[in-house]
């Protein structure tokens, strides 16, 4: 079984570049304090680094 990441963004996105605002999204995430699953791959690690200083990140299985 594959792991997932449970991700909470727990920053605002006001002052944040456009490019950090864009990862935010695609990651699934819209409101302060929503939390999504997001599957671990490659692509999905480089978008949590890019904006973790936002997010906290909690590895579920």
């Amino acid at each position: 079984m594959a792991k997932v990441f449970k991700v909470t963004l727990k920053r605002s996105l006001i002052g944040c570049t456009q490019d950090q605002k864009d990862t935010v999204r695609c990651l699934g995430l819209r409101k302060r304090h929503q939390t999504v699953e997001v599957k671990d791959n490659p692509a999905q690690r480089g978008q949590i680094l890019k904006v973790q200083h936002l997010i906290d990140v909690v590895v579920a299985r």
